[in-house]
């Protein structure tokens, strides 16, 4: 049942941030990915904006993770880049050519790893009133910027539903 003692495993944050660097790592190379698929459309301009938010996160991470002296799992941020280039392999009733579907399964993957992000930054401002060094202003600020980030992508990902379905969404 685990140990039932009150005394914290400082190895369990330390495996908590690699799997969200982890997770990281996969969601800059998608987010990067797919805003160079979309450049020169409608939501490319949105798609290359959240690809720098999401990287300048995980740069937050690194450094949030030099701060607390947690060293960074190099197997862990090789699986991650496996992981994305796996997900990239889908089958979408096209052989040739790009889908339409491609791009709201993607966008809800990117959306996913967002919510899952707002969860760390959650997460580590709980830790911060601890008085670790961590800065409850820093991670207020990025909570706020990942919840902007879903709410954007969550607005592409309806973009793509109705150009992929041929629906129109009933936003409000």
């Amino acid at each position: 049942m685990g140990d039932l003692s009150n005394e914290p495993d400082p190895g369990l944050l330390a495996t908590y941030l690699n799997d969200h660097l982890t997770g990281a790592e996969a969601g800059v190379a998608l987010a990067s990915r797919i805003a160079r698929v979309q450049q020169g459309t409608p939501s490319g301009p949105a798609l290359a904006h959240a690809a720098v938010e999401i990287e300048r996160d995980r740069a937050a991470l690194i450094q949030i993770m030099k701060d607390l002296g947690v060293p960074r799992r190099r197997l862990k941020r090789a699986l991650g880049r496996l992981a994305e280039k796996v997900g990239r392999l889908k089958l979408n009733n096209r052989l040739l050519r790009r889908s339409p579907l491609s791009s709201v399964v993607e966008l809800e993957s990117l959306w996913l790893g967002v919510n899952g992000k707002s969860r760390l930054w959650h997460s580590l401002g709980a830790v911060a009133a601890g008085d670790n060094g961590l800065s409850p202003q820093l991670l207020d600020h990025l909570l706020d910027r990942a919840r902007q980030q879903a709410d954007e992508l969550e607005d592409l990902r309806m973009r793509a539903v109705e150009d992929a379905f041929g629906v129109l969404s009933h936003r409000g």
